[in-house]
């Protein structure tokens, strides 16, 4: 077989912290929940407490009575992470301790679905928690079934080959937009430097924080862990997941516009899109150009964005 060609590494200028995440956690080869965690804690610090629902997440950090957080977290109910997070934050506030940051870990499930009443509503009052969705697009604790986050023409055990989901994936970001909070942006793990950046943002942000971080599934996605970087950094490059930033649902930004490649390069490293005809693939490519079209349109005078390859 001939050598795979390997693109030359990329350096990232991300300052050094205190490592809190602890080894022992339970996350799958390739799985984008643990460089995250890792990272937010870093820009965070000690002072955070982490709520997180029924999701990949819950299972990672560890078996009760363990944790590799490195710092509190609480489980909560599917359907209401942010409402606990709420309730966090008020009790942190009347003991004087509003230093402490309030964090919610949750997948695209117990976001885009089942914890959606409870995210709008947390945001419609301006609770002062970040709020991070890891979306690897589908109920992967569970089985792999499908969310709202699961894209068009994707496979999953409930929308099998033969009938593929037809519905495009839900528009997270443009909800948040509606509920003008004080700050919403996208993410990824192939762009340390961009998460970095944001999340120091949303810790020095007041109010309703969200970031939406796009983490490939190897085992959902039916890909070689190997090439979780590389699809989470495709995703971006074929403007599947735009990385982009907004306040109070204006001033938004692209932060991440790199040459485009065509979504074809993207969808072919994965199982879960094996069964599209060429046909599938241009819907799926006219769907993302509208999507980038729209996105453009947002942020008003053209593209203001920082250019990354």
């Amino acid at each position: 077989m001939p050598m795979e060609t390997v693109a030359p590494l990329r350096t990232f200028d991300i300052p050094e912290g205190e490592e809190i995440m602890e080894p022992g956690h339970y996350a799958c080869p390739g799985c984008g929940i643990t460089p995250m965690v890792r990272l937010l804690l870093r820009v965070f610090g000690r002072a955070t407490m982490i709520v997180t629902p029924a999701c990949c997440y819950a299972v990672v950090d560890g078996p009760f009575p363990y944790s590799s957080a490195g710092v509190p977290l609480l489980h909560t109910a599917f359907e209401a992470a942010a409402a606990y997070a709420t309730g966090v934050r008020a009790g942190l506030d009347m003991l004087g301790e509003s230093d402490v940051q309030v964090v919610v870990i949750a997948g695209d499930g117990g976001t885009f679905d089942i914890g959606l009443q409870a995210l709008s509503a947390a945001a419609e009052r301006n609770e002062n928690i970040l709020y991070i969705c890891y979306d690897n697009e589908a109920y992967m604790n569970t089985g792999i079934q499908r969310s709202s986050a699961t894209p068009l023409l994707a496979w999953t055990t409930t929308t099998p080959a033969r009938a593929p989901k037809q519905e495009p994936k839900k528009d997270l970001g443009g909800i948040m937009l509606a509920h003008r909070i004080p700050y919403f942006a996208t993410a990824s793990m192939a762009y340390p430097d961009d998460l970095y950046r944001k999340l120091v943002r949303a810790r020095d942000t007041r109010g309703f924080r969200m970031i939406h971080y796009f983490s490939p599934c190897p085992v959902g996605w039916r890909v070689d862990s190997r090439y979780s970087i590389r699809l989470a950094r495709l995703a971006v490059q074929s403007r599947v997941f735009p990385l982009y930033e907004a306040e109070y649902g204006e001033r938004v930004r692209i932060t991440v516009d790199p040459d485009p490649v065509p979504v074809e390069a993207y969808l072919k490293l994965q199982g879960r899109f094996k069964h599209l005809r060429p046909e599938d693939i241009r819907r799926i490519q006219q769907e993302v150009d509208r999507n980038w079209a729209r996105l453009v349109h947002i942020c008003g005078q053209g593209v203001s964005s920082v250019s990354v390859s």
